[in-house]
């Protein structure tokens, strides 16, 4: 075979083992090379589906009790001083394999972009609710964080029959665990923290149109430097946490933007 013939072989998916040993036996260095590449991709390919399941500990052990609907509940956007929370819930199907799934924060836009569409696509059930600001600054953010999780929960279909939350505890009639980290650690919050941040940060990229000063599609609304001094120069505009200590601070100047 041709190298080029080789490589095209190795591109497909079942290879079997006989056939990269005599690939490695193979007298010209450029096809050992490219038996060794295809030997390390599937290393790290192993390696990732060993971790994507052990993402599903908490969903087994639920489906093991009986509750075979089990959703992750997270939120994007409780820090910033801009913008809605959002939050999203995800019910995976069973030992779901969807490489690269990780905590949000842990990933480039484009991974998630990525990933959002795989989650979208394979997901027994996405839901979301967006929290605005007037609600937040009603509410106070933890607050509104809570009620936009129960909404999410109420609303999705099939409806969930255990649930996963990220760090924030819910009193539900269905079984449900509030975990620490939870998006490092299940699959399911981890999608859900996906969903959320994504769509969060392409609300916050059509804000940035129309309020340019403030560079939210750079800082998401987060209190940056820059976004601090663009505060400081042109005050808030309506979608601002006036309940957030840096923007009240600030104040409402006659001119205020928006």
């Amino acid at each position: 075979m041709t190298v080029a013939q080789i490589t095209s072989l190795l591109a497909k998916e079942d290879i079997s083992l006989h056939i990269i040993d005599a690939l490695k036996q193979d007298a010209r260095v450029s096809v050992q090379r490219l038996a060794d590449k295809w030997e390390s991709r599937r290393q790290r390919e192993l390696q990732e589906k060993v971790r994507i399941s052990a993402l599903y500990k908490h969903e087994r052990q639920l489906q093991s009790a009986g509750y075979s609907l089990v959703a992750g509940i997270d939120e994007a956007g409780r820090g910033p001083l801009a913008g809605p929370v959002v939050i999203a819930g995800v019910i995976l199907p069973p030992d779901c394999y969807l490489p690269g799934l990780n905590d949000s924060k842990k990933l480039s836009a484009a991974q998630r972009e990525k990933l959002y569409e795989d989650i979208n696509r394979v997901a027994s059930a996405v839901s979301r609710c967006i929290i605005s600001v007037e609600t937040i600054d009603e509410l106070n953010i933890y607050q509104a964080t809570v009620s936009g999780m129960y909404q999410v929960i109420e609303n999705m279909l099939p409806s969930p029959q255990a649930v996963l939350i990220d760090a924030v505890p819910l009193s539900l009639t269905m079984p449900s665990r509030s975990i620490i980290g939870g998006d490092q650690v299940s699959a399911s919050i981890a999608a859900a923290s996906i969903i959320a941040k994504v769509e969060r940060d392409h609300i916050m990229n059509q804000l940035d149109s129309q309020f340019p000063m403030y560079g939210f599609s750079r800082n998401k609304g987060y209190g940056t430097q820059e976004h601090m001094d663009a505060l400081e120069k042109y005050g808030p505009c309506r979608h601002h946490r006036q309940s957030f200590a840096p923007v009240r601070a600030v104040g409402l100047p006659a001119n205020r933007v928006g």
